[in-house]
């Protein structure tokens, strides 16, 4: 009689202590959010930034590609021809770009 007394009050208790689902989900939908601001925004606005910098690109811009300091020679669809000295040129990816300097930075090099 004792164990029963005990049995059916314990039994609320537990019960009690469940945690509610829509906290643990609620907790879920926080932390994406926090994610997307803190990680995956910040990168898509730098990929976007980047490919708008590829895209402007012309002859005469004097770009890093690949840590190599250039000035654009030609432009092709995937591919771009830097001048790194004179009569030296080398064929790389648009996408190696990661920087185009002010006019002049190659002359002061």
């Amino acid at each position: 009689m004792l164990a029963t007394f005990f049995a059916a009050a314990a039994a609320p208790a537990a019960r009690a202590a469940e945690p509610n689902p829509m906290y643990s989900f609620g907790f879920i939908i926080i932390l994406f959010v926090v994610f997307y601001f803190l990680l995956i925004r910040p990168q898509q606005k730098r990929a976007k930034e980047q490919r708008k910098m590829i895209s402007e690109l012309a002859k005469g811009d004097e770009v890093i590609a690949a840590g190599i300091l250039g000035r654009v020679e030609e432009i092709g669809e995937h591919f771009l021809t830097l001048e790194v000295a004179d009569n030296v040129q080398i064929r790389v990816q648009k996408g190696t770009v990661s920087n185009v300097l002010p006019k002049g930075t190659l002359k002061s090099s």
